[in-house]
């Protein structure tokens, strides 16, 4: 049987002209293709759709491929990509609504048992409710915080409407619902475990005003929330702002949010690792945090370096002194080996 998105498709190469003079409007018509810049309509004749063929296999009409950049598919992706479209099944609903046809019937819904409060299939379910930050209240909270540019990140997710419960019993027991950034926490193998939330002022892009206002669930001892695929060197700490600052200054270091001084403390390093950085916030607790772990890690034989901030966390190093003096800062504190790899690895 077929798939709604293979029958859609081949719907739309039969209109494989309108589609191109709907969406790719700066291009023209040669001979049994279409020409124009690229996905997102720029002028120009590096991307060609071809205009007639069968409805599938080689040679389809629909089918297109951009000699530039090396991208191809056929006239579903060209409508994600040239619409910036996430989801398969918006992608589907723009190409039924493009064709004029009716939505299909939603299949039949199973009530679901209700998921332990807090627990990781709680976590899950929520997770799978959220969407990219881009746009969102959520990418503004952290472009406030001078984290920009970080809107593709797989770790994070958006929640318009996140239920916020609170901890006073005076306050009655119907929770309230704010923005909110999701941060997917992880084990070694990708395995999501828990949440983190942080919930946010829709008018201001600050954190709520609520105390607290940032909450985790699931299972969150040795796990984290993370940045990047670790190999042999990786870098964790505790906050999500403070790793995000060191992967702007440090791009190509992995990174792993610990969430908290007692959850860095028992951290479990994946086990092809090297060489552990340990970004220490400059307070007590953090200081602790760092020692602990590198004791508890010692006997692997991984090498550890603690990586220091000016202020009290890097993210404050950010947004006080700025990208350079941030990068000034943590070059003085790398491994030599890892000055040119991970500072300049244009050069190396």
């Amino acid at each position: 049987m077929q798939s709604p998105a293979a029958h859609l498709a081949q719907r739309l190469s039969r209109e494989a002209e309108d589609v191109c003079r709907h969406y790719l409007s700066n291009g023209k018509k040669h001979g049994r293709y279409w020409l124009v810049g690229n996905v997102h309509n720029a002028p120009g004749r590096s991307l060609y759709v071809r205009l007639a063929g069968p409805t599938s296999g080689k040679g389809a009409a629909g089918k297109w491929t951009d000699a530039a950049t090396g991208e191809h598919g056929d006239l579903l992706d060209l409508i994600a990509l040239n619409l910036n479209l996430g989801a398969l099944k918006d992608t589907l609903e723009e190409a039924r609504r493009f064709l004029n046809l009716p939505r299909p019937e939603p299949p039949p819904r199973f009530p679901r048992d209700a998921a332990p409060l807090g627990s990781p299939e709680a976590a899950r379910r929520l997770w799978a409710m959220g969407r990219s930050i881009r746009g969102t209240v959520a990418e503004r909270y952290l472009s406030n915080r001078c984290l920009n540019d970080v809107g593709q990140t797989s770790s994070l997710r958006f929640h318009p409407r996140c239920y916020y419960r609170r901890d006073d019993k005076l306050s009655g027991s119907s929770p309230e619902t704010w923005p909110a950034l999701l941060a997917k926490v992880t084990d070694n193998h990708g395995t999501l475990t828990g949440l983190h939330r942080t919930w946010l002022d829709p008018n201001t892009a600050a954190k709520a005003p609520r105390d607290p206002n940032r909450k985790a669930m699931g299972n969150l001892l040795a796990h984290a929330v993370r940045f990047g695929q670790a190999a042999d060197v990786m870098v964790v700490g505790e906050g999500i702002e403070t790793m995000l600052s060191l992967g702007m200054a440090l791009p190509t270091l992995p990174a792993a949010a610990a969430l908290s001084g007692s959850h860095l403390a028992a951290f479990l390093p994946p086990e092809r690792l090297r060489r552990l950085y340990v970004a220490v916030d400059a307070d007590l607790a953090g200081q602790t945090a760092a020692a602990t772990l590198i004791e508890r890690i010692s006997p692997r034989g991984i090498e550890t370096i603690h990586l220091h901030p000016v202020c009290g966390d890097f993210n404050d190093d950010l947004r006080n002194a700025g990208l350079g003096e941030l990068r000034a800062n943590l070059r003085a504190q790398l491994a030599p080996i890892d000055v040119k790899r991970l500072l300049d690895p244009a050069s190396s």
